[in-house]
């Protein structure tokens, strides 16, 4: 797509001033054992372990470079290094508090004082911004160049994942950095917490506020902290959450007018003929009707639990649904293995699987099951609970746990093994999501911490 016929562009999307070096590209998944991907009864238990064993890994990839530490976002084999994003960290907190031991809160606190320190040190800004992502271990990278340092550089500043573009600030990154600080903030009752949550609301009022015709809170900022156009529904919706959040914790209500300023515009982007969300707008005016994603069906059900919306899960369950298996075109799941889900847009479904994703990237299987997308859909049907949503909301953690089981072998993180069955792959094959960018399957902190969200029924939208 062009830059002016791009939708109103996905969290996801690279919205740094240089240009992004694309991943290495992909080799064979999984192990090639034939073996069916359903889960025994009663295995959650073991699952949920081996999945907060990966985050841990994630987090301890770099042990010689400091104990100010974020966690890494994929596996070595994605090409990425050390690369380390915002929203992938925000979620591995959430996941981490999900969960009552000890170890995993003081994970949760870690992470959380790894964010602030970002706040706190960013290279060239002290607003209260954060940066897209950053590198938390040394590497060298494609153009042969030495980064010896981890995520706090020898000059004490934050490192900036500069090398892949990753520098500009989006309003949904910094949402979710909210979310997890308040989360912190309310489980330990440490004020430095609320304190960072806070200064991110008032960046992205300041920033992200508009007065066009649609409203709402606009895409963020590049690297170079030039505004960028879009206005996301996604987005809007993650202000929801933190907006609601920062009104219960701060108790000013200045709070739920910004909440009513961002749930105006994700209502505007509603369409009631068929039951879903739009995603958004490029101009303030134009609502873009195509392609349309799944994170705008299930976190609005997230965020809002409105009995008048809860039809976009129905949407998303039955027109995003994809299951993947070896005879796909461009599958790379093993003989014997199927996965079921969601992908990642209306635009995956129709992914050229002549062409390939991107440049050096492989071709697109448009039956590639997007496992992030999965959990958010069964968590938001176990947040719904109309009859039938209960199984299935198991069926699709049953399809997430069987590939954390046999997706992802022989993967690394800062050079050491993953274990086996540790982690969740972000999706089964490679798959176009329709904004520019593909997932792949390698294991992923942020598709792993969805997956633990889900099996424990944390809603971190609504607190």
């Amino acid at each position: 797509m062009t830059g002016s016929q791009r939708p109103g562009l996905s969290r996801r999307a690279l919205i740094g001033t240089g240009l992004g070096v694309g991943a290495a590209a992909l080799t064979a998944a999984g192990s090639g054992a034939a073996q069916a991907a359903e889960r025994p009864s009663g295995s959650g238990g073991s699952a949920q372990r081996r999945a907060y064993a990966f985050l841990a890994a994630a987090m301890d990839g770099y042990p010689d470079h400091g104990t100010v530490r974020l966690a890494q976002s994929y596996t070595d084999q994605s090409g990425l290094f050390s690369t380390a994003f915002t929203y992938d960290n925000a979620l591995a907190i959430l996941a981490h508090l999900a969960s009552r031991t000890e170890d995993r809160r003081s994970r949760a606190v870690a992470l959380g004082d790894a964010l602030l320190y970002a706040q706190a040190h960013d290279p060239v800004y002290d607003d209260g911004r954060l940066r897209q992502a950053y590198n938390v271990g040394p590497y060298t990278f494609y153009d042969g160049s030495p980064q010896p340092d981890g995520f706090v550089r020898a000059d004490g500043t934050a490192n900036v994942g500069t090398q892949f573009g990753f520098t500009g600030t989006a309003v949904g990154d910094m949402a979710w950095a909210g979310i997890a600080l308040g989360a912190l903030a309310r489980r330990t009752g440490k004020r430095r917490f609320l304190t960072g949550a806070v200064r991110i609301g008032e960046w992205i009022e300041r920033v992200g506020r508009t007065d066009e015709p649609l409203g709402g809170y606009k895409f963020g900022v590049n690297g170079a902290g030039e505004k960028l156009p879009f206005t996301s529904t996604e987005h809007n919706t993650d202000l929801i959450g933190l907006f609601g959040q920062l009104a219960r914790l701060t108790g000013d209500r200045v709070w739920l007018q910004r909440r009513a300023r961002a749930q105006a515009f994700v209502t505007k982007m509603w369409e009631p003929s068929e039951g879903f969300f739009y995603t958004g707008t490029n101009d303030g005016v134009t609502i873009n009707k195509s392609p349309i994603p799944e994170d705008t069906q299930t976190w609005t059900q997230l965020a809002l639990s409105s009995p008048a919306h809860a039809r976009s899960l129905d949407w998303a369950a039955s027109r995003l649904a994809v299951l993947d298996t070896a005879e796909r075109p461009n599958s790379t799941v093993p003989a014997g293995q199927s996965y079921d889900g969601v992908t990642f847009s209306s635009a995956s479904l129709l992914a050229n699987e002549d062409a390939p994703i991107a440049e050096g990237q492989p071709k697109p299987n448009r039956n590639g099951v997007w496992f992030e997308g999965t959990a958010h859909l069964a968590l938001a049907l176990r947040n719904r609970r109309a009859p039938g949503d209960e199984a299935r909301a198991r069926r699709l953690i049953a399809s997430i746990e069987g590939a954390q089981d046999l997706l992802g072998d022989g993967q690394t993180i800062g050079s050491r093994a993953v274990a086996p069955g540790s982690g969740v792959v972000s999706a089964s094959s490679p798959l176009d999501t329709g904004f520019g960018f593909g997932y792949y399957p390698y294991r992923h902190t942020g598709a792993t911490a969805w997956y633990l969200l889900a099996a424990t029924r944390t809603n971190p939208l609504r607190a």
